[in-house]
Parts: C-alpha cells; sequence; structure tokens
C-alpha cells in the first residue's frame, strides 16, 4: 500500500469525524434516517469506532469516525488511524471541524496505518485511502510518511540482511537519489585515516566496519546529522544474555532514524547544508575483539577505559562526532539506541534529548507536542562528570554502580563535540513493543518528525 493520499476524489466517501460529546448534536442534524442508524447500532464516538451508514439500497453513502473526547485523545496519537485500520477498502474524504495541527496529525497518521513490514511475508494493512484534506500540505505530509517508512524497514530487517554494507547502499541510494557527495572509509583505513574506536568495536566482525559520510546542500546553515550504526550487537567479549540480544538488530535504530530524517530534509529541499555520519559496525565476538580492561585512544587523543564491551555504541558515536565537529556545523546532532537506563527513565514512546542550549531544548520539545513526536529533555549534569573518569584513562565507557546511565553515556559522548555550542543528543528506543494506531510493532522512528519541525526555528531558515 503507498503511503500516498489518494486521488481519486470522486469516488470518496465523506467521513464525518465526531467527538463523543457531540455526537447527539450531529446526529440529529443529519436527520431522522441517520439519527436512527446512529441510535440502533450503539454506535458512541469513542476513539476507533466506525459505522457506516446504508442508503436505501443497502450501499454506504457516508461513513463515521468517533474522535473520543480531549481527554482520551490526550492518552494516545493518531486517533483516526484506529478508524483507518477499521474501515473497509476505498476511498474517503474528511469532514469534521478539526485544527489544522490536528488535521495534519491525523492524515499523517492515516498514511503510517498503511505501512506493513513485508519483506519477508505479505501483511494485512489498511486499504482505506484518505483524500488530503483542504489546508494540508499533502506533500509535506507524504515525505514525512516516506522518510518515516524507510527508518522502519531498516530496523525491522534482521542483521543478515542489514549489515554494515548493506547500511552503506540504503545511504549510497538516498545520495544518488537527491545528487548528494558520498564517501566511506572502510576496514584497516579507519586506522590509518584516524577513526581506531570504529575499527576496534568492528573489527571482530567478518563484516568490515566503516563510516559512511554524506554531504548534501550548497547552502544555508550546516546540519550534521550522526547514528549509530550498530547492525548487530553481541554485547561483545561481554557478550549478552539471550533475552537481551533478542531485539539487537534494532541497535543501528540511530542510524536508521538519521537516515529517515535526512530523506525528509533532502525531499523537501530545507536550505541548509546537510551531514550524515554514521558509524556502521558489527559488535562481535572473535579472537580479535576489543576486551574488558583494553584502553582506546580515540580519533581526538582522549583515552577510553574499556569497562564493559557491550558500551560500544558511544565508542563508535566519539569519533564520528570528532570528524563531524572539525568541520564545524551549526548544529550537531546524534542519535542513538544507547542505553537502557533512558527506557527506564521514560519508557518506549518518548525520545529524551540532551543539549546546553535552552532556545534548541525548547524548540524541540515544542515541536514534539506539535507534531505528536514527544520528546522530553534530560539534563547534562556535571556533577556526574566524574562518574566517567577512571583515573587509568581520561575516560570510562562503562561507569560501575549503574546509576544515571543515560546522562553518563550523554556525558560522554559531549566530550567528543568539540566546540559545536549547540550540541544535541537522543538516547531513542527505535522499536514500538505493542501495535498502537499508526505504529505496528516493530522498528519506528523517534524524535525525528520533532526536529524536521523545530529547524526551521532553530536554524533561522
Amino acid at each position: 500500500m503507498p503511503l500516498t493520499f489518494a486521488e481519486d476524489t470522486a469516488s470518496a466517501l465523506p467521513l464525518h469525524v465526531v467527538e463523543a460529546g457531540a455526537l447527539e448534536g450531529w446526529a440529529g442534524a443529519q436527520g431522522g434516517t441517520v439519527q436512527t442508524w446512529v441510535k440502533a447500532t450503539g454506535f458512541s464516538g469513542g476513539i476507533g469506532e466506525v459505522l457506516l451508514v446504508p442508503d436505501a439500497n443497502g450501499a454506504p453513502f457516508l461513513a463515521v469516525a468517533g474522535y473520543g473526547t480531549a481527554a482520551q485523545r490526550a492518552r494516545g496519537r493518531f486517533a483516526l488511524a484506529a478508524v483507518a485500520e477499521k474501515l473497509p477498502d476505498g476511498v474517503y474524504r474528511l469532514d469534521g471541524d478539526l485544527s489544522a495541527v490536528a488535521l495534519e496529525e491525523e492524515a499523517l497518521g492515516w498514511l503510517l496505518a498503511g505501512y506493513g513490514f513485508d519483506r519477508y511475508r505479505a501483511q494485512k494493512v489498511s486499504g482505506a485511502r484518505l483524500v488530503a484534506p483542504e489546508g494540508v500540505d499533502a506533500r509535506r505530509v507524504e515525505i514525512i510518511a516516506a522518510g518515516e517508512a524507510l527508518t522502519r524497514d531498516l530496523i525491522n530487517t534482521p542483521a543478515s540482511d542489514m549489515g554494515p554494507q548493506e547500511l552503506e547502499d540504503v545511504a549510497r541510494g538516498l545520495a544518488t537519489e537527491f545528487g548528494a557527495a558520498f564517501d566511506v572509509i572502510e576496514g584497516d583505513d579507519l586506522l590509518s585515516r584516524n577513526f581506531p574506536m570504529i575499527h576496534a568495536v568492528g573489527r571482530a566482525s567478518p563484516r568490515a566496519p566503516r563510516l559512511i559520510d554524506m554531504a548534501w546542500g550548497e547552502s544555508g546553515p550546516t546540519l550534521t546529522l550522526v547514528g549509530k550504526g550498530v547492525c548487530f550487537d553481541t554485547g561483545g567479549l561481554d557478550i549478552k544474555p539471550a533475552a537481551s540480544m533478542g531485539l539487537m538488530k534494532k541497535d543501528m535504530g540511530g542510524a536508521a532514524t538519521v537516515l529517515g530524517l535526512a530523506r525528509m530534509i533532502m525531499a523537501l529541499g530545507l536550505p541548509l547544508r546537510l551531514r550524515v555520519l554514521i558509524p556502521a559496525v558489527e559488535n562481535s565476538v572473535a579472537g580479535n575483539a576489543f576486551r574488558p580492561q583494553d584502553i582506546l585512544t580515540s580519533r581526538l587523543g582522549v583515552t577510553v577505559e574499556i569497562n564493559n564491551t557491550d558500551a560500544e555504541g558511544r565508542l563508535v558515536l566519539a569519533d564520528a562526532l570528532t570528524y563531524g565537529a572539525e568541520a564545524e556545523p551549526d548544529l550537531m546532532l546524534s542519535m542513538a539506541t544507547l542505553t537502557g537506563a533512558a527506557r527506564v527513565a521514560v519508557g518506549p514512546d518518548i525520545s529524551p534529548f540532551y543539549v546546553d542550549d535552552d532556545a534548541v531544548a525548547a524548540a524541540i520539545h515544542a515541536a514534539g507536542v506539535k507534531v505528536a513526536d514527544p520528546c522530553w529533555r534530560m539534563p547534562f549534569h556535571a556533577p556526574y562528570e566524574r562518574m566517567i573518569e577512571p583515573g587509568i584513562a581520561d575516560l570510562d565507557n562503562a561507569p560501575s554502580g549503574g546509576f544515571a546511565g543515560s546522562i553518563t553515556a550523554a556525558l560522554f559522548l559531549r566530550r567528543f563535540a568539540g566546540d559545536v555550542s549547540r550540541y544535541t543528543h537522543f538516547d531513542i528506543y527505535g522499536w514500538q513493543p505493542a501495535p498502537a494506531p499508526a505504529r505496528p510493532k516493530g522498528g519506528v522512528g523517534m524524535g525525528a518528525r520533532a526536529v524536521l519541525d523545530a529547524l526551521p526555528e532553530i536554524m533561522g531558515l
């Protein structure tokens, strides 16, 4: 099912969006037949409720979508997507008094209700197509849906088919599609080009580690996106138990989200200069794997004591961030499925992020509320810096004790962001643990839509 709006408006069935509290008045205004049918079916206008009203020949001449109450909608997202998943296949045209912001959210949710990961098996998805609602920027919504679908596809693909090379192939395809410059530093060239920690994390895998580098745009402020591309994480020599390893195909969720966001930016033609850096590795177990108590020297020259080989994401990101900071971008943003501590703190729905700049933080938070992509600012708490300073080396990649795990990881990364004052880090989950409207169980983008909406304010576009 294409994640696009329907163009066949002539056959579109009117779909009336009705709040629960307004149902009686709406039904009365429609006339006796509709009013009688609403009462006879017990339709109450709750979120996800659908009612087809037949004409004299038994064919539906209008449909009704329950929109619940404001309090009910506040407990979820994409209320109309729940309706789209229940309607019969066909084309529908919205009829309801929704605000412009709500209309764009619901239009996007409707498109995403048509997403299914069908690479290995056909999936049942909604066949209810929507005519682009009046006042909605249809092209923009379709581009956002396509970027989100790319992120989901990448995360959902198992590591057998999504290793460092395959991730490079996807990024290269985007570069070709949008006319971006593209470069890859691979294998032992990482050592000669001074990316020692990316090499150390990926060297135990037969699938060569690499740094993917894409650049797009001729003018405007500079934005660098850095995405963690650990295509599978065994934990290394500090190997994960089976229960913890089961979802590690999603450990490249940061790279997947960055690529989805980059696609949105390029397709929309935002007036900025974009750079995407993805350290793509597989953290494997072998005789040449890096070891606990090893001390690695980073691209920055900072030494790092390895106290857990399962805290590898911050190592590959560190070299990439150092490289990105060398160009002094106006904004540098990293995304990574980095810590379990972040999930304990805010759960799977919210994207925690770190930034020192209050204006950037406010813009991202407000955008997240606006576009139904919730984000929550976390603190770069300076007193915890001592927790990542082991003494034998400059930094510790896995402080003992377990306290403030997401914060200490963010502080670790900030050490490598150089003089980029507006460095922003997202510690995302990248996975929908249970089906929800517009979000089937599986890979999901987090934070990208909020960032996209905030960029004009942050970067003065």
